[in-house]
């Protein structure tokens, strides 16, 4: 049977039976949830006027800081910033065609995978076939979040909970800090199922086609053999540059209400604590 019940390009089996899973609204897409947050289905990125069927860079708007990808794979090499490189896909005005190299995640689901039960870990999410390096895999999408709600919902949290709320820091080269939040505990898609590992074989990068709102996308950071369990760092530090202010502020896992159980050698013992979401008078900027 078909988790996402056909919203997916491609469909998404369980096992062992649909009907055991937690009960929520699949949205393959962002939705807007409560809190003064842009809708993240509107689009107000003005698009390139590349009249060809794939765009190149420098010449398209959208590749400002050099190619995206490369034969469907991310660029990850040679980044010369100092930071992340943003990334902007083709969107819904551009004059290119559908299928112009610079659109990857919006294609959508790629591979074949499934939601099976864990051991110790509840439920999870594997490839049925091989995903070569640097492949996209999928999205983690949600409801869009504030910080004020998205810190009221995760303090209501207990350690019987499952984690669903992620909050994605992106530091820029100005000094200024843009946060998303994103809940798919109620409103969600397959990648609501991915479980964490301090050794993960899945990397996330935030990814905008029509707007501001990033798309939350999850790249193979390494060859992805068959039936083997999907995983990212829920931190969000892995395959990222942050500050050494940020770095520092992390809490030792320790303060986690939740321990880990992803069996790695690296395995930290709990899972990653965000300590800004339990402070009542942080200040943050959002976009």
């Amino acid at each position: 049977m078909d988790v996402s019940r056909g919203l997916e390009a491609l469909a998404v089996s369980v096992r062992p039976r649909l009907e055991e899973l937690p009960a929520f609204q699949y949205s393959p897409d962002h939705v807007p949830g409560p809190g003064d947050k842009p809708d993240p289905s509107e689009i107000s990125f003005s698009g390139c006027s590349c009249h060809s069927a794939s765009c190149l860079a420098p010449t398209c708007s959208c590749l400002h800081y050099g190619e995206n990808y490369k034969k469907m794979s991310i660029e990850t090499e040679g980044c010369e910033l100092g930071f992340s490189k943003p990334v902007f896909e083709c969107n819904t005005m551009c004059q290119c065609g559908e299928m112009c190299q610079n659109r990857v995640v919006q294609r959508g689901l790629q591979f074949q995978l499934e939601v099976f039960k864990t051991t110790e870990k509840g439920w999870g999410l594997r490839t049925l076939e091989f995903i070569p390096k640097g492949r996209f895999v999928c999205e983690y999408a949600g409801e869009i979040l504030d910080i004020q709600e998205a810190r009221k919902r995760i303090q209501l949290q207990t350690s019987c909970d499952s984690n669903y709320i992620i909050a994605v820091r992106e530091h820029l080269y100005d000094g200024t800090t843009i946060e998303t939040f994103v809940d798919p505990t109620y409103i969600g898609n397959v990648g609501r199922f991915l479980n964490h590992s301090c050794e993960p074989n899945l990397f996330m990068v935030p990814i905008r086609i029509d707007s501001m709102v990033p798309k939350l996308a999850l790249f193979a950071d390494r060859d992805i053999c068959a039936d083997e369990e999907l995983t990212y760092d829920y931190s969000g530090k892995y395959h990222n540059f942050l500050p050494i202010e940020e770095q520092s502020s992390k809490q030792e896992g320790k303060e986690s209400k939740k321990p880990c159980f992803c069996r790695t050698k690296s395995c930290a013992g709990f899972l990653p604590y965000d300590s800004s979401l339990f402070q009542k008078d942080a200040k943050r900027k959002s976009c």
